[in-house]
């Protein structure tokens, strides 16, 4: 019996992509902003309803040039919920991250405990809108512009994801995106950055060029991370498949919720009022004294029957060498953090998941 994934990569037509690796050889222009990279990028903005996207070739890279490009310094809040490239990025920018606890209802940084964290040296806030659910932007707008500070939303599960009709990329300075091949949409390896004016994106668009202005003009030390022809038409023509890769998600979703719903010891998150959901991942929750198991011996039962999930995010990001010793970092100090971490397994959740599939995930997990 074959395994089933956690995740699948969204795959444009073969032949399609053919046709358009044709025009990139008839061309001669792979690289250094040509027409594939102009054409999804003017795509990307209309398809999320932002003004401005720059492309980067990974989603690591956006948040390191976000925080170059506003000159954040000294301590940046953020979560330990997280994958590591969001604390990474302040360690290569020589900024001191600190940690905050989350709200248990959502994953995502709590606001209330926010203000407690921040010092003379705090120059911003990283939230991360967890597998795609909605930070709470109100409420840590009204504290950024309270305390004047900067507010980039790592965005990375985030594709698509709107409050109200509006996309959840307008928040904060800026929002960046991963399109890494596990993503709900991919260009192989990829990012996003969206910011909110043409000046700015002139200058995130210098800074991933190494800096360059023109031709004999360099103004500021940039780095290399330009977006080539052939992933730009990749991209492209996952644009275009994105919406229907997101409805079978949905239905796997609602599948496992109407499966799971009252089991013992089993908990998710709903759809969230007003939200247009991305169906990124299904984190589950076990509470292993009414589920009669742990999260990891239901996670190596599952992997034994071919049923591959992932403890995402376990451990937190605090708990890793580079950042335990903070005192941010302290167990005491994220207890929400903590059980959720200990807790989670996230089942497969793709568009390539058949019926079968998701009768054998669930019966794997019920039993």
């Amino acid at each position: 019996m074959e395994n089933i994934t956690v995740t699948s990569p969204l795959l444009p037509d073969l032949e399609e992509f053919h046709a358009l690796l044709k025009e990139i050889w008839d061309s001669k222009w792979i690289t250094n902003n040509g027409s594939f990279h102009k054409r999804l990028e003017a795509a990307l903005a209309e398809y999320l309803k932002v003004p401005y996207v720059s492309l980067f070739t990974n989603g690591t890279l956006p948040l390191i040039t976000a925080l170059q490009a506003l000159r954040i310094t000294g301590e940046v809040i953020t979560t330990p919920y997280s994958f590591v490239a969001t604390t990474h990025s302040l360690w290569w920018n020589g900024i001191k991250p600190v940690f905050v606890d989350i709200d248990p209802a959502t994953g995502n940084l709590d606001p209330a405990r926010i203000e407690a964290a921040i010092t003379p040296k705090t120059t911003a806030i990283m939230p991360v809108h967890v597998y795609g659910k909605p930070c709470d932007t109100e409420a840590i707008q009204a504290i950024a512009d309270k305390y004047g500070l900067k507010v980039i939303y790592d965005a990375a599960h985030a594709f698509g994801v709107e409050v109200d009709g509006r996309s959840i990329l307008e928040a904060g300075d800026m929002s960046t995106l991963s399109f890494h091949a596990t993503k709900v949409y991919n260009t192989i390896e990829g990012g996003a950055l969206v910011m909110h004016d043409a000046k700015t994106k002139q200058r995130i668009d210098y800074l991933k060029n190494f800096g360059f202005a023109g031709e004999t003009e360099v103004v500021a030390p940039g780095i290399n991370s330009k977006v080539d022809e052939m992933r730009a038409a990749y991209g492209l023509l996952n644009l275009r498949q994105v919406d229907d890769a997101i409805a079978a998600r949905r239905k796997v979703a609602v599948a496992y919720r109407e499966a799971l719903r009252g089991v013992p010891g089993l908990s998710f998150f709903d759809d969230m009022p007003g939200v247009r959901h991305n169906y990124s991942y299904f984190p589950l929750f076990i509470d292993a004294d009414k589920y009669g198991m742990t999260r990891d011996e239901l996670y190596f039962k599952m992997k034994e029957a071919g049923v591959l999930g992932r403890r995402y995010f376990y451990p937190l990001i605090s708990e890793f060498s580079t950042y335990r010793s903070l005192p941010s970092a302290a167990k005491e100090n994220l207890p929400q953090a903590h059980k959720m971490a200990d807790s989670v397994i996230c089942l497969p959740m793709h568009h390539a998941l058949s019926q079968e599939d998701v009768e054998r995930v669930i019966a794997m997990v019920k039993q």
